[in-house]
């Protein structure tokens, strides 16, 4: 009876291809932290502009002519607004000037 001889390298090589590259000895940086963590924040930004918008637009409908809650509910909608502008510009201008500097790093944050 003879056993099957393997090539535990090489099986190791072929198993390793398709996982990430995590190293647990390396320390990471802020700069890789804040890059891992940036997506997340513009998914929770969005979805809080969502949720103001649709609290702006329930206060308007059930504000009943009050001119306090009326006002309450625009500035509500009008702070939604205001950033998201932010929220968008912040992502362009950087986008920007990472391209005018060629930071690769800032240009593949989102894949």
């Amino acid at each position: 009876m003879e056993i099957a001889q393997i090539d535990f390298e090489t099986l190791y090589g072929e198993l390793n291809q398709g996982r990430a590259n995590f190293v647990f000895s390396e320390s990471l940086t802020l700069g890789q932290i804040i890059s891992s963590l940036v997506p997340y924040l513009f998914v929770i930004a969005g979805l809080l502009l969502l949720l103001y918008l649709i609290f702006g637009g329930f206060g308007l409908l059930t504000s009943r002519g009050d001119p306090k809650a009326v006002a309450s509910a625009k500035e509500r909608i009008t702070f939604a607004v205001v950033g998201f502008v932010i929220v968008f510009a912040s992502y362009w201008i950087v986008q920007i000037v990472g391209q005018i500097l060629g930071i690769e790093a800032v240009q593949d944050i989102f894949g």
